[in-house]
């Protein structure tokens, strides 16, 4: 099933850049640390689920790169920008080998069932 997306033809062309450019740097920032870290975990303070994630990751060891844009109180335009971007509607975004796998629940659940390990061994088999 594809994922929905407002056709760029159907953003009337006065706005496009306006669109395009929305917090642009929050997500070039998010994309350049994705690309550059084999595991990247996006959250936000006093949220639960991000620090879930974190010690999901810190229980077997493996390395990550954590972001955190604001609170509840704050940043909700970055934050914003990024659900947009990622199609993810909630934090933590974990990001593994380049590709979004969900949040908290979804992590833990790849490394339940070895998932995990083998997308990043598969990685490190390509490079």
């Amino acid at each position: 099933m594809p994922r929905h997306v407002l056709d760029e033809l159907s953003v009337h062309s006065a706005i496009r850049s306006q669109v395009a450019g929305w917090n642009a740097s929050t997500v070039s920032e998010v994309q350049k640390a994705v690309a550059a870290n084999d595991v990247v975990v996006v959250g936000m303070k006093h949220n639960p689920y991000p620090a879930q994630a974190c010690k999901a990751l810190e229980a077997v060891g493996q390395p990550f790169v954590y972001l955190e844009y604001g609170s509840y109180f704050s940043m909700w335009k970055p934050r914003t920008a990024l659900k947009m971007w990622s199609g993810w509607p909630t934090f933590p975004m974990v990001f593994v080998k380049g590709t979004l796998v969900g949040g908290a629940s979804e992590l833990r659940a790849l490394v339940a069932s070895g998932e995990l390990q083998r997308m990043l061994q598969a990685g490190a088999s390509a490079a």
